[in-house]
């Protein structure tokens, strides 16, 4: 299927595999990459020498293009961008907007720039300094989220600016890809879905507490890090939920210190990267040392299965998801329930958009 995304980026699905930490490796996005979707490794929880070396990994299992998500705010950003450069990375996605400087210089190296956004606005801005395509995420997603269902963002965003829009949550089928299509998406954008693949690293058991999910048990919450936040609930949350601020704050210095010695952040850039979420709200200390360190939360779940001391971020889609297919058979799976649902429209719509 040919669409304006699968024309930019070469690939032969217009479906993208989101970069989430700890579960985006290169295992999974080569996998992703060989089905012939667009795999994003997840950088943000990497150092850069070892992000080298994943990116180097990647291009070992596949010929396929992949991309690279990053940090836009990161101490470090300079480093990976170059880092991508040499390595000759095809798309940079990025989860908050780049800066304009940053954007030049990664188009000037010929990588294709696609940032996530969450709101028209973002996205006029995004376009205007040279972005590529956007990934729209709607409320439904995962992780940190906003308040509009992909329904009603997705085409104000599509009719506000002239480059490829990605659609993401809520996407799990080929029924969502046609419906993405419809309101003029050039793709669809998954990161639960491709999770829940037998190519994911994440653990056994960790799959099953997903797989055994009820739209019910995914939530919103606000406690993690003072802002918007898609997950299970967890043990871990529930006791963010009900802690007092001096119990949140200990817990939170205790999770600090773990993420500081893996990343090899000082405090002081550890403190910083936590105000730098902040956004504008009024966050206390334990929030601040907790949006810093989120990716040790995610790491205790999604790399040593422990569901009691970590978070799962999930979208909603996890309480519909019931099998852990490989890359290749949920991209092949997708594709032709999309077939089937376009040849089926009562307007014979079985062409694919320009």
């Amino acid at each position: 299927m040919e669409t304006p995304l699968t024309r930019l980026v070469g690939v032969r699905h217009p479906i993208v595999q989101t970069g989430m930490g700890w579960v985006a490796g290169p295992r999974l996005v080569s996998a992703t990459a060989n089905a012939g979707a667009l795999g994003i490794l997840a950088s943000a929880t990497m150092t850069v020498d070892r992000l080298r070396e994943a990116i180097r990994e990647v291009k070992s299992r596949t010929d396929a293009p992949f991309g690279v998500n990053l940090r836009a705010d990161a101490a470090d950003a300079g480093d990976r961008v170059g880092v991508m450069i040499e390595e000759g990375v095809r798309v940079a996605s990025f989860a908050l907007a780049p800066s304009r400087e940053l954007i030049a210089e990664l188009k000037d190296a010929g990588v294709v720039v696609v940032p996530s956004i969450g709101a028209r606005r973002h996205a006029e801005k995004v376009a205007a300094w040279g972005a590529d395509a956007v990934i729209v995420q709607g409320g439904e997603g995962g992780g940190h989220t906003g308040e509009v269902a992909t329904t009603v963002l997705l085409p104000q965003v599509v009719d506000a600016v002239d480059i490829p829009v990605v659609a993401a949550g809520g996407f799990h089928d080929g029924r969502g890809l046609v419906a993405a299509l419809a309101y003029g998406a050039a793709g669809v954008a998954m990161g639960t879905r491709f999770l829940l693949t037998s190519d994911s690293t994440v653990p056994d058991a960790v799959k099953a507490r997903y797989l055994a999910a009820t739209v019910r048990d995914v939530t919103v919450t606000r406690a993690v890090d003072g802002l918007p936040h898609r997950m299970l609930r967890t043990e871990l949350v529930a006791e963010l939920e009900n802690a007092g601020r001096a119990s949140a704050l200990v817990h939170a210095l205790r999770r600090a210190v773990g993420f500081r010695r893996l990343s090899g952040l000082t405090w002081r850039q550890l403190v910083r990267d936590g105000l730098s979420l902040r956004h504008g709200k009024d966050l206390t200390w334990s929030q601040v040392l907790l949006a810093a360190n989120t990716p040790m939360l995610l790491k205790s779940a999604m790399v040593d299965g422990r569901t009691d001391l970590g978070v799962m971020a999930s979208g909603q889609v996890a309480g519909v998801i019931d099998d852990l297919p490989s890359c290749a058979e949920l991209v092949e799976r997708i594709m032709a329930q999309a077939a089937q649902t376009m040849s089926g429209l009562p307007v014979g719509g079985a062409s694919m958009p320009a």
